[in-house]
């Protein structure tokens, strides 16, 4: 075999053999392509090779009718050596889908930018809601609700509420077939009350009312015979029976006024002998020794029995056995006389908290109260009048001729409630009033006209609030 290439020298320097370019052809065949070893052979450039992008506004051609759609060929790949390039490996020709461009970092994509109004937009409705469980102050007789998920809350002996913790049933009725099913079934069974016995037990809480201080009320009546000292002592009766605090009634009628007879008489001092001895009242015990109980806890304080003695009950009396009866009861009533010009009248006007004027079912009684109205707005009472609750009392059973409900009208358009007492035995009799014998109607209507008064109770310190 002929080689390729003579072996150098010993000695001399390396020449490198005549490649076939610098012989003046090719190489011939047999012959290997010498390969240079002084470095590797540094490739050409690479072309560029595109991917054919499918326009999306072009319509694609027609193919001719009758041929078939054939797939496009794949170029065919150049299998030739190429010394002077790397291998470069066969690629296939095959539709792009249109690139997306990467946004840079930080940047939002332009779908959460053109979202990002309708958050702005919903956010108002978000300052619309209601404040939260702890904003909100809890109302009277509802349990604390609970605060919301993830409400930064530190527990406290406050959060141990009785509403809360405590199961309550309903409670028991007190009379009909509802307690008698309640009865049988041994409490297994429990109806509950009955709308009667809702609307009564609402009563005596508003009766319950806490006063700050004592409250004054006057009941008046120009006319005589119309139930005035009757309703006095109704009235009281009911706060002394429902409440716990002291009630009082005074007799201020100068015309031998009989509000003492109806209650047992267990003394017979008179609000004259309580003005001797204002000097020397120290304590609770000292004002009880000049006034006698009823059954209901009502106390009484009577007037002169001389006519003579008890003109001389001015208003500087009455101011004085006011002040010395606020320190130990909470509620005073004042049986007034009929006649309102009288002097102790201007001092239980002044000291009022509230008037409850009494009429009768007839003309000449409810002409009598609308002009004692007429009298209190002309001479400086109109918050008198604002307050005042108008006892319609029936002195004789059956029904009237009277328009009840036009006269109620009236006397509505002008004070603050109207309240009717029906007719009633036991009040008829004039002797000594007990709550226990009246008729169920007229204990109830005097329970509502205690409500209705309690309604206007002040608070500590109010409008109420009297400067001596």
């Amino acid at each position: 075999m002929p080689l390729a290439a003579a072996a150098p020298a010993v000695g001399g320097p390396e020449e490198p053999a005549p490649s076939p370019a610098d012989r003046g052809g090719s190489p011939g065949p047999g012959e290997a392509v010498p390969v240079v070893e002084s470095g590797p052979p540094v490739p050409a450039p690479a072309e560029p090779v595109s991917c054919p992008v499918p326009d999306p506004d072009r319509a694609p051609e027609p193919s001719p009718k009758g041929a078939r759609d054939v797939p496009p060929a794949a170029p065919p790949i150049d299998r030739s050596p190429q010394p002077s390039r790397p291998p470069v490996e066969p690629r296939m020709t095959v539709p792009v889908e249109p690139r997306v461009t990467p946004q840079p970092a930080g940047r939002r994509p332009p779908q959460v930018e053109q979202q990002a109004p309708r958050v702005e937009q919903q956010a108002p409705r978000v300052e619309q809601q209601p404040p939260s469980v702890e904003q909100q102050p809890p109302s009277a007789g509802q349990p604390p609700q609970p605060l919301a998920p993830g409400f930064d809350h530190q527990p406290s002996s406050l959060d141990l509420e009785s509403g809360v913790l405590v199961k309550r049933s309903r409670r028991s009725p007190s009379s009909g077939w509802r307690r008698s099913v309640h009865r049988l079934t041994g409490g297994i069974l429990s109806p509950g009350e009955s709308a009667g016995e809702s609307h009564e037990q609402d009563l005596v809480d508003r009766i319950r009312q806490p006063i700050g201080g004592d409250y004054r009320i006057a009941v008046l009546s120009l006319k005589g015979g119309v139930g005035k000292t009757t309703t006095t002592v109704g009235l009281g009766s009911t706060f002394a029976s429902l409440r716990g605090d002291c009630v009082i009634a005074v007799d201020a009628n100068p015309d031998f006024g009989t509000l003492a007879q109806r209650l047992p008489q267990q003394t017979r001092s008179t609000v004259r002998d309580l003005l001797v001895a204002a000097p020397n009242i120290e304590r609770y015990s000292d004002v009880r020794a000049h006034t006698s109980q009823a059954s209901s806890r009502l106390e009484v304080l009577a007037s002169e029995r001389d006519p003579a003695v008890s003109e001389a009950f001015s208003e500087s009396d009455y101011r004085q056995v006011i002040e010395v009866l606020q320190v130990y009861y909470n509620i005073i009533l004042t049986d007034c006389g009929t006649g309102i010009m009288h002097s102790a009248m201007r001092g239980v006007l002044d000291l009022a908290n509230a008037l409850v004027l009494v009429s009768s079912p007839a003309i000449d009684g409810a002409r009598s109260a609308a002009a004692t109205l007429d009298w209190l707005q002309h001479h400086g009472f109109e918050d008198l009048v604002a307050r005042t609750v108008v006892v319609v009392s029936a002195a004789r059973p059956g029904a009237s001729n009277i328009d009840m409900e036009a006269l109620t009208a009236h006397f509505l358009a002008r004070c603050r409630a109207v309240q009717v007492v029906p007719f009633d035995e036991h009040l008829a009799e004039g002797a000594e009033l007990d709550l226990e014998l009246m008729r169920p109607a007229t204990r109830r209507a005097f329970a509502e006209l205690a409500a209705m008064v309690a309604d206007d109770f002040p608070p500590a310190s109010g409008r109420h609030a009297v400067g001596w």
